[in-house]
């Protein structure tokens, strides 16, 4: 779709470590004009982490704009031009210490999108080997859980999980595994799957 908007002027009025906030005075092809305020960001991944007899990893952590400790999925932010999957590898291992023979894409989602240009890259990761988390400083604080699938879902729908990117990962991973079980479990069609060996 083309965009309807002509800017007019452009303004950085922050530039931190993780977003860039930016004003764009602008001028609508219908002729009105406008102010949009925008959060830049460099997307992130997410991890939804299956073993074998359908326990899913979660991670509970300190969350400062809420200032509660929430449940979520295993996920990082990306680095700048840095390829999705590489961030989801490396933030499974740095954060539960497990690493994955498999692994499929399974959405990339706006989060929230009336503001901000975060994309997230959600991966289902299945064959896990455990290992040793790598967290990094300020991540002392997270706490891995190994929860059935069913009962993760069930904390979506009772108000334990709050978080939009986990309830969406959390989600997919079942509609997956219900079209693969649907197929006798055959991985023909769905998401694209890539093998680590």
């Amino acid at each position: 779709m083309k965009n309807p908007y002509e800017i007019t002027r452009h303004e950085i009025i922050f530039e931190g470590r993780v977003f860039t906030i930016i004003r764009d005075e602008v001028r609508h092809e219908s002729g009105y004009a406008s102010v949009r305020e925008v959060v830049e960001h460099h997307g992130g991944a997410v991890i939804a982490a299956l073993h074998d007899n359908g326990d899913v990893l979660l991670i509970r952590q300190f969350r400062y704009p809420v200032a509660d400790a929430i449940l979520e999925l295993p996920a990082g932010k990306l680095g700048p031009g840095e390829d999705p999957l590489d961030c989801a590898r490396r933030e499974l291992r740095e954060e539960t210490g497990c690493s994955a023979d498999r692994w499929e894409k399974l959405t990339a989602m706006l989060t929230t999108p009336g503001f901000c240009s975060e994309v997230l890259h959600i991966y289902l990761a299945r064959g896990l080997h455990n290992g040793v988390q790598a967290l990094e400083e300020g991540e002392e604080s997270i706490e891995v859980l190994r929860v059935p699938l069913s009962e993760a879902l069930a904390m979506c729908s009772d108000g334990r999980i709050r978080d939009g990117k986990t309830i969406t990962g959390l989600a997919l991973t079942a509609l997956r595994l219900e079209s693969l079980s649907a197929r006798g479990g055959h991985e023909s069609g769905g998401g694209h799957e890539q093998n680590d060996h």
